[in-house]
């Protein structure tokens, strides 16, 4: 599950340079058409490059708390499981225990 994240998080960092390096191309064609002028296109990489950053920030926060919620269900659930076969040990251990050697039996 970890090398699942791993990836994905790789994944998304590389979509990010992908998409960086397209927006510069871009906004670079923008001012040798005339479109735009440098400073503005500058203004508008370093508005989407924080945009990305955000959301890519708010993407690993909404990831972590997930995988926290994951693994603290899988955790007691797990709990639960083996104090539910402690119990049916105990039972059987109790069950299969010679008459003298139980507790309280006469």
């Amino acid at each position: 599950m970890i090398d699942l994240i791993k990836k994905t998080m790789l994944a998304g960092v590389g979509a990010a340079v992908v998409t960086k390096d397209k927006v510069e191309q871009v906004l670079s064609d923008f001012v040798k058409e005339g479109k735009v002028n440098a400073g503005d296109a500058k203004i508008m990489a370093d508005k989407i490059a924080e945009q990305g950053r955000k959301e890519f920030d708010e993407m690993c926060a909404r990831l972590s708390s997930r995988l926290r919620e994951t693994t603290a269900q899988t955790d007691e659930a797990s709990q639960a499981r083996l104090a539910a076969l402690e119990l049916r040990i105990r039972i059987l251990e109790e069950k299969l225990a010679p008459p003298a050697s139980r507790i309280g039996e006469p």
